[in-house]
């Protein structure tokens, strides 16, 4: 996932913004291919895998399947 996503992605529970937290960077350094996203306000965590962010709510995360 691009870093400028951030500026558009809000928390799907209450609408705020996310920040990126323990970001892992492919080989150019370009695109986040882990890391979580959290929540400003709510404090929610979103993982970021393969380079996608996993903004499904919590309770729906777990049946998601993979």
């Amino acid at each position: 996932m691009k870093e400028s996503l951030l500026e558009i992605l809000r928390c799907p529970l209450d609408k705020h913004e996310l920040e990126l937290e323990d970001a892992e960077y492919d080989d150019e350094g370009e695109e986040v291919v882990s890391g979580t996203l959290v929540c400003s306000e709510c404090g929610e965590r979103y993982p970021i895998e393969d380079g996608i962010p996993n903004l499904l709510p919590p309770d729906m995360r777990e049946k998601a399947p993979a």
